[in-house]
């Protein structure tokens, strides 16, 4: 049955009739021409296909396109915030060689960014040393266990990890100044 739909994705608007079982991989991929998400094992398993929904990092492969119609949807090609500018995790993809054949390359920064999020959030992995801590320490076993949802099959884990890692320092090091500050204060 074809169902008359809208997606937000990557801050546009895109009406569409679609066939109510089309996964939202497809509809990005083949409808929309975003490709980005990658179809990798087409069964949750791979993170190829990561997009953020609503700013939460989802397998697209997993979710049907009826089900988001009101969800804000980006791709890596929306991690931008403009033309000009990378995202900070893209640059540091790229100042690290944080990536080979490039496949799974988006699915890792979507992945990245909604992993970011939860962090900030103060969300425990399954190796968070205390899991009612505010703060979360990024070190690299914490951002291994919190990316293995995504696979790369040319191993460039030696480059995403510390990717990532520079990332997530820089975001947290106006916390450690404002800390340092308020600790100076008599």
């Amino acid at each position: 049955m074809n169902l008359e739909i809208t997606l937000r994705v990557n801050g546009a608007t895109h009406p569409l009739v679609i066939d109510t079982r089309t996964t939202l991989l497809d509809a990005l991929r083949e409808r929309l021409g975003l490709t980005g998400p990658k179809k990798g094992c087409d069964h949750g398993q791979c993170g190829a296909c990561t997009v953020l929904l609503d700013g939460r990092r989802v397998n697209s492969c997993l979710a049907l396109a009826v089900a988001h119609q009101d969800a804000q949807i980006v791709t890596v090609e929306g991690l931008a915030a403009d033309g000009d500018h990378l995202h900070p995790l893209q640059q540091s993809f790229i100042d690290h060689d944080a990536f080979q054949c490039g496949y799974c390359t988006p699915g890792q920064l979507c992945s990245a960014v909604g992993m970011l999020r939860e962090v900030e959030a103060g969300w425990p992995s399954a190796v968070s040393d205390d899991l009612t801590a505010s703060h979360v320490t990024l070190d690299d076993e914490e951002i291994r266990e919190r990316m293995s949802g995504n696979l790369c099959r040319c191993a460039a884990y030696a480059n995403i990890v510390p990717a990532i890692r520079q990332v997530a320092q820089q975001a947290q090091e106006p916390l450690r100044t404002q800390q340092v500050g308020k600790e100076a204060q008599p």
